[in-house]
């Protein structure tokens, strides 16, 4: 990946406005909230659909869903359990849509492109063989 390709990589965050008037500012996760991020959402993963029903999602998986809140929001576990349910529906319904985004139309391409250069140097020191380890 060049510089080049980077160039608009970086989102540009969006801001959520709450029913107590609290401001939030929702920008997608970053590299070190994937490892939480993704051993919450593997028990979501077949249910994740473009258009979530937030509240069968709710019902169905209510730990991870609120954990996955904490983490993407960058805010207490505490903080998510007291959200009033509209507040909930709404920070999820944000933090869905600039991650998907994100994820989707950035990340998911950079990644391809880089396996599919990385691919063939791979596959050629995978065949030359290696000389093997000593103790």
């Amino acid at each position: 990946m060049s510089a080049g390709d980077l160039k608009g990589f970086a989102p540009v965050p969006t801001h959520i406005t709450l029913g107590d008037g609290t401001l939030l500012e929702i920008a997608p996760v970053r590299l070190g909230d994937l490892p939480r991020l993704l051993a919450c959402a593997r028990p979501l993963q077949d249910d994740l659909t473009a258009q979530p029903d937030w509240l069968a999602l709710l019902l169905k998986h209510s730990d991870a869903v609120l954990e996955l809140l904490s983490i993407c929001s960058r805010r207490p576990r505490a903080w998510v359990d007291g959200l009033a349910l509209d507040d909930a529906v709404l920070l999820c319904t944000a933090l869905f849509e600039v991650n998907a985004d994100f994820f989707v139309a950035r990340v998911a391409p950079a990644v391809h492109g880089a396996a599919q250069r990385l691919g063939p140097m791979l596959h050629q020191i995978s065949t030359a063989g290696t000389a093997p380890l000593r103790d």
